[in-house]
């Protein structure tokens, strides 16, 4: 099969980061923070929907996908059912559950990390090591990688750099100690995002190559608990989350290259860890980037401009909390016309933005509301 983009989907992945990514469960209690966080600047943004809750499922990253005739479905990671779990966009309603636990091709086993490219879904599988690429509508499995070099993968955000040619990047937080709760040696952190170059012949067949690690070493600035990432390729910009809150838990920048700016947002954004991320790309080249701060009893959500990375404004919920990954869809839908911002609540459900709400709230950019 071929790799189609709809218009629909194809301005959605133009437009959006995902990330997929997000709440790394390794089990540590977060040191305080030293000195007291600068207290937000926080509005209220209704949700326009929040979906039933399942709690059993522990659902954890987001992406969208629209079908030819439309629908625009949400796609969420559920790694304590070892599935995939689809919601109608529109409305939050559940519509299907697919895969099981398992190792073979259709199987998962803690899958975390998902993004959309075309009709086909990449899902990273903690416990598998791997990613898994299936085609959509019908989830049939085509083909898998990385399984020879990820330890522990959690995210990942890729990006077409040529027709049919995908650069991926993959998160790998793999930890030590009894507990796996022991950050390994600086030296080794320079594998803590992993790079591969896929392609997609003519039948649809997946081909897949290593092209290498990186991940800053210093003491300061190297990326200890890793799992959101995405991108700009506009900006030659990629943000990376580092939820270690012993050090400091930010949204590093590093260059396409895998070099490290130096640059990471600014010290007192997040009260919690920095989670999900996503670009929201608007008219004339501008837009903003969307940070999740995982807060209980409300997330915030963080805005900052996309080129200067300086803040725009906060918002929360009337109920969306912990927060793990988010999806941002800006392609129009029935029941969101200017886009939505898609969010995990507490592990248990979804819930939805309504963009032009949001734009209307903080006062951004018209250019961000159409």
């Amino acid at each position: 099969m071929t790799p189609r983009l709809s218009a629909p989907a194809a301005i959605a992945i133009a437009l959006a980061a995902l990330v997929a990514a997000c709440s790394t469960t390794h089990p540590v209690e977060p040191a305080g923070t030293p000195g007291a966080v600068a207290a937000p600047d926080v509005r209220t943004v209704l949700e326009r929907y929040v979906s039933d809750e399942r709690a059993q499922d522990e659902l954890d990253s987001l992406a969208t996908w629209t079908s030819e005739e439309g629908a625009t479905w949400l796609i969420a990671t559920a790694k304590s059912t070892h599935r995939l779990v689809v919601f109608d966009a529109d409305t939050g309603r559940r519509l299907r559950e697919v895969g099981q636990e398992g190792t073979g091709p259709g199987q998962f086993d803690r899958p975390n990390g998902i993004a959309v490219y075309g009709d086909y879904v990449f899902v990273v599988e903690r416990d598998n090591h791997r990613v898994q690429v299936l085609s959509l509508p019908d989830f049939a499995p085509v083909g898998m990688f990385g399984t020879k070099e990820l330890r522990s993968p959690y995210g990942l955000w890729l990006t077409e750099t040529e027709p049919g040619e995908l650069e991926i990047y993959v998160t790998d937080s793999f930890m030590y100690g009894r507990k796996f709760d022991e950050v390994p040696p600086l030296a080794e952190l320079d594998q803590r995002v992993r790079r591969y170059r896929v392609q997609f012949d003519q039948a649809g067949r997946l081909r897949a190559s290593y092209a290498g690690s990186f991940g800053d070493t210093s003491t300061d600035a190297a990326l200890r608990m890793v799992e959101s990432i995405a991108g700009d390729p506009a900006n030659d910009r990629l943000l990376i989350a580092d939820e270690d809150r012993r050090h400091e838990s930010t949204l590093r920048e590093y260059s396409f290259s895998g070099k490290y700016t130096g640059r990471s947002l600014p010290q007192d954004s997040f009260g919690a860890e920095a989670e999900g991320v996503a670009l929201w790309s608007c008219a004339g080249g501008g837009g903003y980037w969307i940070a999740v701060d995982q807060l209980a009893p409300l997330t915030i959500f963080h805005l900052f401009d996309r080129t200067t990375l300086e803040p725009r404004g906060s918002f929360e919920g009337e109920t969306t909390a912990h927060t793990d990954g988010v999806a941002l869809h800006a392609a129009s839908t029935l029941a969101f016309p200017s886009g939505a911002l898609f969010a995990v609540h507490d592990d248990k459900s979804v819930s939805a933005f309504d963009l032009a709400e949001v734009a209307r709230v903080l006062q951004l950019s018209p250019d961000c509301a159409q």
